[in-house]
């Protein structure tokens, strides 16, 4: 039975508008004001790679570490006005119970994950989980996929995500993807970056497992 790799931020927890805006501050306390939509496009890009898909490989050399440690602080001024995104911990428990092995999958950072796992109360629920201590190069490159694959010794799995970057790290790995609209990005974009299926929300995915490979 194929084991069901969840995407954290932007599926299961409502990040990805706060990360938006933690960046748009970050940049702008370096100096550099981008529009908050440019930033969104690009969430859920490891933040190792966003910074010069944004400005320029010299920001990056010369800022980019400087411009992440500040997104980091910025995050984690908005953290606690995150919120669980509807029937996520349902979802879990609804996978559990049709006997599939549940790993979430995220490149944050420990501190991060451990705050989302609190507020899914999801500690004792999953099988596994990653942050970014577990991959070398976040997405859209597959490590963060595989790295959830590698803890469970297993290739069969179906991703669950948000963003195109999701889909595409999986299919880098051979991993199928079931996208949500939870992300803000357009069914069209997921599909094209190769979703098999897109649902509007993490309840209408449980409520038609029965279409997707994690029917079980």
């Amino acid at each position: 039975m194929a084991v069901a790799v969840l995407d954290i931020d932007g599926t299961l927890v409502d990040t990805n508008y706060q990360h938006a805006v933690a960046w748009y501050r970050a940049f702008r306390e370096h100096g550099i004001v981008l529009p908050v939509w440019r930033i969104h496009r690009h969430i859920g890009m490891g933040g190792d790679q966003l910074v010069a898909a944004l400005t320029d490989d010299r920001t990056e050399r010369e800022h980019g570490d400087e411009i992440r440690d500040t997104e980091t602080k910025r995050y984690f001024e908005l953290i606690d006005e995150v919120e669980t995104m509807d029937g996520s911990r349902e979802l879990i428990e609804h996978l559990k119970q049709r006997g599939h092995t549940v790993v979430l999958a995220s490149s944050a950072k420990e501190d991060e994950v451990d705050h989302y796992l609190d507020l899914l109360d999801a500690r004792e629920l999953v099988d596994g989980w990653t942050t970014s201590a577990d991959v070398e190069r976040t997405k859209p490159e597959p490590d963060l996929v595989r790295a959830a694959l590698e803890q469970l010794g297993t290739e069969d799995a179906v991703m669950v995500g948000d963003t195109p970057w999701d889909v595409q790290a999986a299919e880098k790995a051979g991993v199928p993807t079931v996208a949500v609209l939870t992300g803000g990005f357009s069914e069209s974009e997921l599909t094209d970056a190769g979703a098999i299926a897109v649902f509007s929300s993490i309840v209408e995915l449980r409520e038609d497992l029965a279409s997707t490979p994690l029917r079980g």
